[in-house]
């Protein structure tokens, strides 16, 4: 008969222990700073969608490269050229860009002769912008391999993925 404080009662002892602190730590992980941020990297919309529109942009830019535009350029030409109003106010508001930002990625395309930015005859603080004939020639070039490189995407992607987030995202604009 084993006597209290022999060695098998602190053998049970530390078993039990044992036990209890491996079953408390399985249900509730440690919490730290490497946690926190790998929870905030896995859940972020924000960082995630980034993410996707990152790896989108590479892929679409790879499958694109014959053509000579980058995706993001090729979309700034297709905003362009769809769209009535020509202002660039109007187009950053279409496009979501900071007027900074889709200046300087107007001037690449200018500066290729894509483009023609001009000032408005009716207002003269206001800047009108439109393709030229050769952008006109280029995006039309352009618009085919797109099509080829977007099925390739769709096989990988859903079609409607992004245009259902971009629209729901629409309702976060002015909050």
């Amino acid at each position: 008969m084993p006597v209290a404080g022999s060695t098998n009662d602190v053998s049970m002892y530390l078993q039990m222990m044992y036990i209890h602190t491996s079953m408390n730590a399985s249900k509730q992980p440690r919490k730290t700073l490497r946690t926190d941020a790998r929870t905030l990297v896995e859940a972020c919309a924000g960082w995630n969608s980034r993410l996707a529109a990152r790896r989108i942009t590479q892929f679409l830019d790879r499958e694109m490269a014959s053509c000579g535009l980058t995706a993001a350029q090729l979309g700034l030409l297709a905003q362009i050229a769809a769209a009535s109003d020509d202002t660039l106010g109007a187009l950053a508001r279409r496009t979501g860009l900071e007027q900074s930002t889709l200046s300087r990625n107007l001037r690449t395309l200018q500066g290729e002769g894509l483009i023609e930015i001009t000032v408005v005859e009716s207002d003269l603080r206001r800047r009108a912008v439109w393709l030229t004939e050769t952008g006109a020639r280029r995006l039309e070039a352009a618009i085919p391999v797109w099509r080829e490189a977007h099925a390739k995407l769709a096989e990988r992607l859903s079609p409607d993925l992004a245009r259902r987030l971009a629209d729901e995202a629409e309702s976060l604009i002015g909050d």
